[in-house]
């Protein structure tokens, strides 16, 4: 218990200033800069990467999974205090020190939500304005998935202009606008400092009834973190970013595929804020890192199933009644989608390694119980009673006859535990877990395929590599009567 406590330590950076980013390119070369600048002043920080929406990475910074993160004051106004408060940053001040949260620093340039389409679009059907929109109640409307259920999102702006459209989707930001530059969509939500609008030649409408907040970038931090180094260091990005420069800087990543930590590097540099070139992890670095992030959520949730679903199968067989009852708890689990499951963990056990290993845990049950339970009951009558002929306590039936008779249907479901989590373990990336998912949430957002096959393709091979592993482990465990090969079937 003490090792597997000391390597979760590991992975989740104790000792550590954790800077967080939501799952849009901006976020994370903020989270880039502001772990730079931190590192820069002496200050020991981490990032934490591509965590998702607003909500996860509020209550992370509240509970302490987090210390910094960078955010917007509109964002605050309207989705954290649900309208409570103006977004101009007197309001909303007092209301993150009553949060135990305060202003690291106000970086300098807004990044505010915005509706856009393709040019050509736009100008055919005389479009330049949101209210231009009611229309053309037939145009096709995706927007990301946050934006349907922000509290200044999709709703709250259908109730201001009373907007007509049925066809309205949730899709992933990024993914909104390839939809929209193939022409599958046609209007989507913009962050106004994207690249893309530029790149794609978009047309941002005007908000012509001012319904969106002003969003005033600035970076958060967590009052019980804000020491007086990691107030100075934070303080050094005060006013130090334009929105021309977000633009360039969201640019090279997202369309250069320069890596963020470079893009931010470079940055501090060139502005003063960081006189040593920047040291960056190579492939092999990333690789090991991630393999090693990979490792750990697979072995300890693995570890957790059998040790827990392994007794929970022997129950299941000894007890009908109640076994129906285990079988039942456990395939109800496997029904979770993978993605709930991790969101559920959160409020639980935080972000990173736990509620991944967690959501795991639960989902690698389901084979270890179902297929113990098989393998025992499948036992036949005649060899179940010639034990009891010869006196053996039910202990010893259990473990030298019992076990051993239906270890092929246990190891087969260890095995499939283990491969499932080989897969699922990639979600884990979307809570800050790390391994081979990182690179393909970073692939998938950045429309790099290279990156994405740096995190699928390890992962398919590992995932082939631990089935192999459980077959050498049958000829092992499995006793010789009872293996079957296609030699001795002929």
């Amino acid at each position: 218990m003490r090792a597997c406590l000391a390597v979760l330590g590991l992975v989740l950076g104790a000792g550590e200033v954790r800077v967080g980013s939501k799952g849009f390119t901006e976020s994370v070369v903020l989270g880039e800069i502001a772990t730079r600048a931190l590192a820069a002043s002496g200050v020991p920080a981490a990032h934490v990467r591509e965590l998702g929406g607003t909500r996860i990475l509020w209550e992370a910074l509240q509970r302490g999974d987090l210390d910094v993160y960078p955010e917007y004051t509109g964002t605050l106004a309207e989705e954290i205090f649900s309208g409570r408060v103006r977004s101009t940053l007197d309001a909303i001040r007092p209301a993150l020190a009553a949060s135990g949260v305060e202003v690291g620093a106000v970086l300098g340039f807004s990044n505010g939500y915005a509706l856009g389409m393709r040019q050509p679009v736009a100008e055919r059907l005389g479009i330049r304005r949101f209210s231009d929109l009611l229309r053309h109640p037939e145009l096709r409307f995706a927007f990301s998935n946050e934006f349907l259920d922000r509290g200044d999102g999709w709703r709250a702006l259908q109730r201001a202009y009373g907007f007509p459209q049925k066809d309205v989707r949730g899709m992933d930001h990024d993914l909104a606008y390839r939809g929209l530059e193939a022409g599958a969509v046609d209007v989507t939500d913009l962050y106004t400092t994207d690249a893309e609008i530029r790149a794609l030649g978009l047309r941002v409408l005007e908000d012509d009834r001012r319904h969106f907040p002003d969003y005033q970038a600035v970076l958060l931090v967590r009052t019980g973190a804000a020491t007086p180094q990691v107030r100075a260091a934070l303080a050094r990005l005060e006013g130090r970013i334009s929105a021309p420069e977000m633009v360039a800087m969201n640019a090279r990543a997202k369309l250069d595929h320069v890596p963020e930590a470079r893009v931010a590097a470079e940055y501090l540099q060139g502005a003063g804020l960081a006189s040593a070139p920047a040291q960056l992890p190579g492939v092999v670095d990333r690789f090991l890192k991630n393999l090693r992030d990979h490792l750990v959520l697979v072995a300890v949730s693995l570890a957790g199933a059998v040790l827990i679903g392994l007794p929970l199968g022997i129950l299941a067989a000894r007890r009908a009644r109640l076994g129906q009852a285990v079988l039942g708890a456990v395939g109800i689990l496997q029904t979770l989608p993978s993605l709930a499951l991790l969101v559920l963990m959160i409020p639980l056990l935080g972000i990173g390694a736990r509620p991944a290993i967690a959501a795991l845990f639960l989902y690698g049950l389901l084979p270890v119980v179902r297929n113990t339970h098989a393998g025992l009951t499948g036992i036949s009558a005649e060899l179940r009673e010639a034990a009891e002929a010869l006196g053996l306590s039910r202990w010893t039936r259990l473990v030298r006859i019992d076990l051993p008779l239906a270890s092929p249907s246990i190891l087969a479901g260890i095995q499939t535990s283990a491969v499932i989590c080989v897969g699922t373990a990639t979600l884990g990336a979307l809570v800050g877990a790390g391994g081979f998912g990182q690179p393909i949430l970073t692939g998938i957002r950045l429309a790099d395929v290279g990156l994405l096959l740096q995190g699928a393709v390890p992962a398919a091979l590992l995932a082939l590599a631990v089935q192999g592993a459980f077959e050498l482990l049958g000829w092992w465990l499995i006793p010789r009567g009872l293996r079957f090969s296609g030699s001795e079937a002929r």
